[in-house]
């Protein structure tokens, strides 16, 4: 698989999302992405609780611990690489998580209009490695 570059949707050099929980398609911490990522796990999403219940709600339950894929469910404040698509359906619910732009792949303006990402965008800035 080859990557896409790693670069934000303001142009820049793609932040690290979160390394606990590690997430992203790769598992690598960062929102890289590549065309086999067929949902665009593009998004660095800092979960809220309405989030992670409107998600479980619509089938992609992201707080239930799963240890059989050495994932311990989501809570809110953690941050994830969330699929383009999830990430705009949910805004347009009312109920977006926050975005750290920094941390968000330019192919998420494939799906996401930047002003939408920028409307959801959080202060603080993506967790360190």
């Amino acid at each position: 698989m080859e990557q896409d570059k790693s670069i934000n949707v303001l142009g820049g050099p793609l932040a690290a999302c979160s390394q606990d929980p590690v997430t992203g398609f790769f598992r690598d911490g960062h929102c890289n992405t590549c065309a086999e990522d067929q949902g665009s796990h593009t998004v660095c999403a800092v979960m809220t609780a309405e989030f992670l219940a409107y998600s479980k709600y619509v089938g992609n339950d992201l707080s239930t611990p799963r240890p059989e894929f050495h994932f311990a469910g989501l809570k809110p404040g953690d941050q994830w690489c969330l699929c383009a698509g999830r990430f705009l359906q949910a805004s347009e619910e009312g109920c977006a998580p926050g975005v750290h732009l920094e941390a968000t792949h330019y192919r998420a303006l494939e799906i996401v209009p930047l002003a939408l990402l920028q409307r959801a965008e959080v202060e603080s800035g993506p967790q360190s490695d």
